[in-house]
């Protein structure tokens, strides 16, 4: 066991896009067995460097028993680090959704799923704890549709729908997933952590459906802390994950972002600091942690993984105990 995590305090979280995702079904899973994958070998020394209590990961590929999830958390067990509770459920990513989402007069292709995916689960999100999940109280709000989001920007064409009707009416607004989930911790209590990975806010027309789309994922945040979808918080939480958007240097729409990152109820930790390195662009911040106001922040920091075909992402953590 690392010494790190002999600590009662401070609660350490962090968010990590691994880009792990493969090029279809079960390959995820057979690379992790084979135990020397220099991508799964570079995101586990990542994760043991920064020893996180919890961590939320992107770009890990879903498949219905946890196959890869626990796979890679044995990978970690031996490393040193003990996840003994674990979390995924169904995506968008890759789900099929039996319209023509993306309007190109084609079905059942990867811009047709609820959320781009060349197969079901495609880059989906995961969730690592050393602390229990209290899965009575999680919300999924993954089956929000889109156009049922207060103020959607969901594109229209002459007041008509982009795409049409049948997609207006089937469109679910999660490209990937949003989650309420509540931690129980040892020192802490329950430790409420909403996360999300929005679609990049590019790759698509004059009618801007990823940009819309990307700044709703995040505008989503905004109405459930003001109790407009779902529960809010009741006591210390943590929005974490990758907004795929920085305020000022992406071609997004930063409204929704700037909203969040302002908001009296949160705090930022690592302002304007770089959390991934895309050659087309150069740095960029597009990953985020931000507590609560109930929260001290004691640190926080991003650890960049090494070694072959690494994650383009930093891993980002905040070391947090309560004012």
């Amino acid at each position: 066991m690392l010494a790190g995590w002999a600590q009662a305090e401070p609660l350490r979280i962090a968010t990590f896009n691994t880009e792990l995702s493969r090029k279809g079904p079960g390959l995820l899973l057979r690379d992790i067995l084979r135990g020397n994958d220099p991508a799964v070998g570079s995101v586990v020394k990542a994760i043991r460097s920064v020893a996180p209590d919890i961590i939320v990961l992107q770009g890990v590929d879903y498949d219905l028993e946890n196959r890869a999830l626990n796979a890679l958390a044995d990978q970690l067990a031996v490393a040193g680090l003990s996840y003994p509770h674990r979390f995924a459920a169904p995506p968008n990513a890759g789900l099929q959704s039996g319209a023509d989402l993306d309007g190109d007069g084609k079905q059942g292709r990867a811009g047709d799923a609820q959320g781009y995916g060349r197969f079901f689960g495609q880059g989906a999100m995961a969730v690592l704890s050393r602390h229990p999940f209290a899965h009575d109280k999680l919300q999924d709000f993954s089956t929000l549709l889109w156009k049922d989001l207060p103020g959607t920007l969901y594109p229209m064409n002459d007041g008509k729908p982009f795409a049409g009707a049948k997609a207006f009416a089937t469109q679910r607004l999660s490209s990937n997933s949003h989650w309420s989930m509540l931690v129980q911790t040892p020192r802490f209590g329950p430790v409420t952590l909403l996360t999300y990975h929005a679609t990049p806010p590019v790759f698509d027309g004059p009618e801007d459906r990823n940009g819309r789309r990307n700044h709703d994922e995040t505008a989503f945040w905004l109405h459930h802390l003001e109790g407009r979808i779902g529960t809010p918080p009741d006591g210390p939480f943590v929005l974490l994950g990758d907004a795929n958007l920085d305020i000022d240097r992406s071609e997004g729409r930063a409204d929704a972002l700037q909203s969040l990152l302002t908001d009296p109820k949160l705090q930022d930790p690592l302002p304007d600091t770089p959390t991934v390195k895309w050659e087309s662009t150069g740095p960029m911040r597009v990953d985020y942690i931000l507590p609560s106001q109930d929260w001290q922040i004691i640190d926080a920091g991003l650890h960049w993984p090494a070694g072959e075909n690494t994650s383009r992402h930093a891993l980002i953590w905040v070391d947090l105990t309560r004012r």
